[in-house]
C-alpha cells in the first residue's frame, strides 16, 4: 500500500454539547490519565523462518510500533492523550516465511503502526482528547511466504497504519475530541505464493493513513 503526502483527519465526536463536556471534564475524583510519548527513532521487526512437515498448526506474527497506549478502567475517566513519530524515524516490520506440509493451518499476520491508543471504559463519565501525529518516513509491513502441501486453512494477513483510536465505554457522558495528522507514506506489501492447501485460502493487505473506531454502548 502506498499513501504518501500530507493526509490530516480532524474528528470531533460529542456525545453532548461542548459546554455539558466541559463542565463534566472540570471535576474531580476517577481516573486521570495524561499520556506524552514521542518517538524519533527506528523501530523495525523481521522474522526469517523456514518451516517443514509439522503435524499441527503454523503461526507467525511480527509487529512494529512507534507509540501504544492501552488503558483499561472502571472509573469516571479522563484522557489526554498525545503521541507524536518523528520525521527521522522509520516502523517497519518485514515477515518472510516459507511453510511445507503442514497437518493443521497456517497463519501469517504482520502489522506496522505509526501511533496507537485505546480506550475502554465503564463509568458514568469518559472524556476523551486525543492528539496523534505521525510524520514517520513509512510505516511499512512486509510479507513474503510460499506456502504449499497444507491440509488445513492456509491465511495472510498484513496491514500498515498511521494513526489508530478505538473508544468504546457504557457511559452516558461519552465527549471525544481526536485529532488525527499523517504526513508519511504507508505501505503494505504481501507476496505469496500458496500451493495444495486442504482448506480455504484469505489474503488481504490494507494501508490506512488515519482510523478512529468510537463505540458507546446504549445506557438505557
Amino acid at each position: 500500500m502506498s499513501i504518501r503526502k500530507a493526509l490530516l483527519t480532524t474528528a470531533v465526536l460529542l456525545s453532548l454539547p461542548v459546554s455539558a463536556a466541559l463542565a463534566q471534564t472540570g471535576g474531580v475524583g476517577g481516573s486521570q490519565i495524561i499520556n506524552g510519548q514521542v518517538n524519533l527513532q527506528t523501530n523495525w521487526a523481521s522474522l526469517n523462518a523456514s518451516v517443514d512437515t509439522v503435524g499441527g498448526d503454523v503461526v507467525a506474527q511480527g509487529s512494529a510500533a512507534g507509540n501504544l497506549i492501552d488503558i483499561t478502567t472502571m472509573n469516571d475517566t479522563r484522557v489526554q492523550n498525545n503521541q507524536i513519530v518523528g520525521p527521522n524515524a522509520t516502523v517497519g516490520s518485514n515477515v518472510a516465511i516459507d511453510a511445507n506440509n503442514v497437518w493443521g493451518n497456517v497463519g501469517i499476520q504482520n502489522q506496522a503502526v505509526c501511533n496507537g491508543a485505546s480506550v475502554s471504559t465503564d463509568p458514568t463519565l469518559t472524556a476523551v482528547k486525543s492528539n496523534q501525529e505521525c510524520h514517520a518516513t513509512d510505516p511499512y509491513s512486509g510479507i513474503t511466504t510460499n506456502i504449499s502441501n497444507v491440509a488445513g486453512n492456509a491465511v495472510i494477513q498484513g496491514s500498515a497504519l498511521g494513526n489508530s483510536l478505538e473508544a468504546d465505554s457504557n457511559a452516558p457522558n461519552m465527549p471525544i475530541m481526536s485529532h488525527q495528522l499523517n504526513n508519511s507514506g504507508i505501505v503494505s506489501n504481501v507476496n505469496a505464493n500458496v500451493y495444495n492447501v486442504g482448506g480455504s485460502v484469505g489474503l488481504s493487505s490494507s494501508a490506512i493513513g488515519n482510523t478512529a473506531q468510537v463505540i458507546h454502548y446504549s445506557t438505557n
